[in-house]
């Protein structure tokens, strides 16, 4: 890419209709290179070209949001991100909206080190971490979000967390093309109310959104 990464950011945030302040691209900018700098000891992810790090993960995640902000309207959020790995989305979302509150879960520990680390270096208070599996965790019916980024199936997905949903809460998925066979493997008491195409600026590859609720909810 020839394009500075502050130039790249800022030109897919307007794509996109973010909106993105200078602090907010400095903590994005200063996230990304701690992901690099982890990176090179603790594979937090296998993509570790500087270039592909901006497009496929923080350009990827950037995408959620004017999807995330519709559903959102004006109250803040409560999100956990299951198996965040490197805190993709959960660090971008903590980072772009800092009245949210946002919980990262990762089973492996390295990986909880870093998005502490992050939430302490980039002084985000509304970032936590939690080391753990997340169907382990205690039932809290919490969260208003619960999303995952090829994380696992939708079944498992949504049967590992379904006792971290508060009562009006959502599944949110992000996946590649519309997982098809997921979908029909679903519980009869999981609802798909939305299956939205994203796009992600400078990537070509398919990618969607899967918004899902207990059937009933509201």
């Amino acid at each position: 890419m020839s394009a500075a990464p502050r130039e790249r950011l800022v030109a897919a945030s307007d794509q996109l209709g973010l909106g993105l302040d200078a602090g907010n691209a400095d903590r994005l900018l200063a996230y990304l290179a701690m992901l690099q700098r982890w990176n090179r000891v603790y594979n937090l992810t296998a993509v570790r070209d500087p270039d592909e790090m901006l497009s496929h993960h923080l350009l990827d995640c950037m995408a959620v949001l004017p999807a995330l902000r519709r559903h959102a309207g004006s109250r803040p959020l409560r999100v956990i991100d299951v198996g965040s790995g490197g805190g993709l989305p959960g660090a971008v979302l903590a980072i772009m909206q800092p009245h949210w509150n946002v919980t990262c879960i990762d089973a492996v520990a390295k990986k909880a080190s870093f998005v502490r680390q992050v939430a302490g270096e980039l002084a985000l208070p509304n970032l936590q971490a939690v080391h753990g599996r997340v169907e382990a965790l205690p039932a809290s019916k919490g969260f208003d979000v619960v999303v995952s980024r090829a994380f696992a199936s939708l079944v498992d997905f949504v049967t590992w967390t379904r006792a971290c949903l508060a009562p009006s809460g959502v599944w949110l998925a992000m996946k590649g093309r519309a997982p098809d066979d997921e979908l029909a493997a679903l519980p009869a008491d999981v609802s798909v109310f939305h299956v939205e195409p994203l796009h992600v600026p400078e990537l070509k590859a398919q990618r969607c959104l899967v918004w899902l609720k207990p059937h009933g909810a509201g």
